[in-house]
C-alpha cells in the first residue's frame, strides 16, 4: 500500500499579512519570504519548524491574473479571519494514493517555484473532501524540499487534530496509510484543524 507522511500545515488568509501577523503571534518566530504560484493565482510565506516540516501562509495573490481554473485551498470560497486550513501529506506515489481513495481527492497537477518541483492533487473545484479535512497530497519530485532552504525555527508540532462530524469514514481513508503518532481523528460538530507546538512561548495551538 502507498504511504503518507506528513508534509507541512497551511494557513490560509486574506492577505499574506493577516497569516503573518497570525502566525507570527501565536508561535513567536518570524516568517521567510515564500514565493508565487502562477497556475492558481496564489502566494506564500514560510516557516522552516523542527523535524523537517514546515508551516505555509498562503494567500490569492492581488497581483496576478485570474487563474481560469478554481485555486487550490479553497482560497476562491475563503472569508474571515486567518486560520488554520489544511495539512498536507507527501507520497512517493501520488497515483497510487489517488487510486486508493473515492474520488474527489484531486488530479495530479505538475507544478514548480523556482528550483522546486512537485506534483499535487488539486480537485477541480478546489475544495477537498470531508471540508477539506482530508489531506493535501503532494510528491516532490528531486531532492529539494521546501524545508531545506528554511530557517529551522525552534517550533516543534507536538500534535495534529482533525475534526470532522464523519471522522470515522475520514479515519478509514487516510490512517492505515500514514504512521504519525502527531495526527489524531476527534469527531467533532465543526470540521477543522488544531495543532499545537511547543515554541519559545511555551505550548501554543493554531486554530
Amino acid at each position: 500500500m502507498a504511504t503518507l507522511q506528513l508534509d507541512h500545515l497551511a494557513v490560509v488568509c486574506r492577505t499574506l499579512d493577516e497569516g503573518r501577523r497570525m502566525v507570527e503571534a501565536a508561535l513567536g518566530v518570524p516568517m521567510q519570504a515564500g514565493g508565487k504560484h502562477a497556475l492558481f493565482g496564489t502566494h506564500n510565506l514560510l516557516m522552516g519548524l523542527a523535524e523537517g516540516l514546515y508551516l505555509e501562509v498562503i494567500a490569492i495573490d492581488p497581483e496576478a491574473e485570474a487563474p481560469g481554473r478554481a485555486r487550490w485551498f479553497d482560497l476562491d470560497n475563503f472569508e474571515g479571519a486567518a486560520r488554520l486550513g489544511n495539512w498536507i501529506c507527501r507520497t512517493d506515489d501520488l497515483g497510487g494514493v489517488l487510486a486508493a481513495l473515492p474520488d474527489g481527492a484531486g488530479e495530479a497537477v505538475a507544478l514548480s517555484r523556482g528550483d522546486l518541483r512537485w506534483q499535487m492533487a488539486v480537485p477541480k473545484a478546489g475544495r477537498l473532501p470531508f471540508d477539506e479535512c482530508q489531506p493535501a497530497l503532494i510528491e516532490w519530485q528531486g531532492a529539494l524540499h521546501p524545508a531545506m532552504m528554511l530557517v529551522e525555527q525552534p517550533v516543534r508540532l507536538l500534535e495534529l487534530v482533525v475534526v470532522h462530524p464523519e471522522v470515522e469514514a475520514l479515519r478509514a481513508q487516510v490512517a492505515p496509510m500514514l504512521a504519525d503518532a502527531r495526527v489524531r481523528f476527534e469527531a467533532g460538530a465543526r470540521p477543522g484543524l488544531r495543532a499545537e507546538f511547543e515554541t519559545p512561548l511555551g505550548r501554543r495551538v493554531l486554530v
